[in-house]
């Protein structure tokens, strides 16, 4: 039996455990999912342990993907190693493109919540995703995962963020490191001119996760756009609701969850991943 897992700090909210365990039960794959709780300062010391103890693959949540993405054990992929977080371990020991080919045995790293984002919405939201402008909302962890996931799959990025630095430091980070890529960055008050022009707009901060509130204004939403609000807690956002009365396509912050699971599942088994079980499963305990 394999044992997969997720190591963060606080865990016991994941819902991981039972979207991967429908997954192996969907496949037949004889596998396990567990989370672990490591104290901040020591995962070097989790993952080194996991890796000795036999676990074939790991997710990582907060607040460890920064950490773990500068572990020397751990082999980032390209887009991994540009966004500066790993959010998924493989200890099978497979070589990485482009980054220490030749070593054996080294922990390979991949940020599937890049892929995650671009998943849902191409899938959900029917976007079509090369050649759109795409403003995001944010320039934390998950904003820097969705901008270099859109800025890699061919959109226009620009980066909103209350800190305007932040935003436009990683809209350099996007040019610099993803081929032709063209990114800006601004404050929060150019939301609204930026959304006029745009094909995809993603809410890549937890603002409507507390309170019945969006960070862009309902005025700025039109029916052109596919929205997703990364927030899954509630599944129906202030700004979803806002979205699909301007007549815009929305996709709720599950499916880019599930489709980050699903990249996860697919870099450890080498198996396309049952996306309606794992869905049916992240969405009965969402409702619970």
């Amino acid at each position: 039996m394999d044992v997969y897992g997720l190591i963060g700090n606080p865990v016991g909210h994941s819902l991981s455990p039972p979207m991967h365990e429908a997954a192996y039960d969907a496949v037949g794959v004889d596998a396990r999912y567990v989370t672990f709780e490591p104290a901040v300062d020591a995962v070097g010391a989790a993952v080194e342990g996991a890796d000795a103890l036999g676990v074939a693959g790991l997710n990582v949540t907060v607040p460890f993907k920064r950490d773990v993405a500068a572990l020397d054990a751990v082999r980032a992929d390209a887009l991994a190693s540009a966004v500066g977080a790993v959010n998924t371990l493989d200890f099978a020991g497979d070589a990485v493109t482009g980054h220490n080919t030749d070593v054996e045995g080294s922990i390979t790293g991949h940020n599937t919540d890049v892929e995650g984002a671009v998943r849902a919405l191409r899938e959900q939201g029917g976007a079509s995703i090369a050649g759109s402008t795409a403003v995001v909302v944010g320039a934390g962890g998950a904003g820097r995962a969705v901008a270099f996931g859109l800025a890699d799959a061919g959109a226009v990025v620009r980066v909103a963020n209350r800190t305007e630095s932040r935003a436009t430091d990683l809209a350099a980070a996007v040019e610099r490191e993803v081929d032709d890529a063209t990114a800006s960055g601004g404050g929060l008050d150019a939301i609204d001119a930026w959304v006029a022009d745009a094909d995809v707009l993603v809410n890549a901060t937890s603002v409507g996760m507390e309170a019945d509130v969006t960070p862009v204004p309902a005025g700025a939403l039109h029916a052109d756009l596919v929205v997703l609000d990364a927030v899954y807690a509630p599944l129906e956002t202030r700004l979803l609701r806002d979205a699909a009365a301007a007549g815009a396509t929305t996709v709720d912050g599950a499916w880019m969850l599930l489709h980050q699971g699903a990249a996860a599942f697919e870099h450890w088994t080498g198996e396309d991943p049952p996306v309606g079980a794992m869905n049916d499963a992240l969405r009965a305990h969402l409702d619970a």
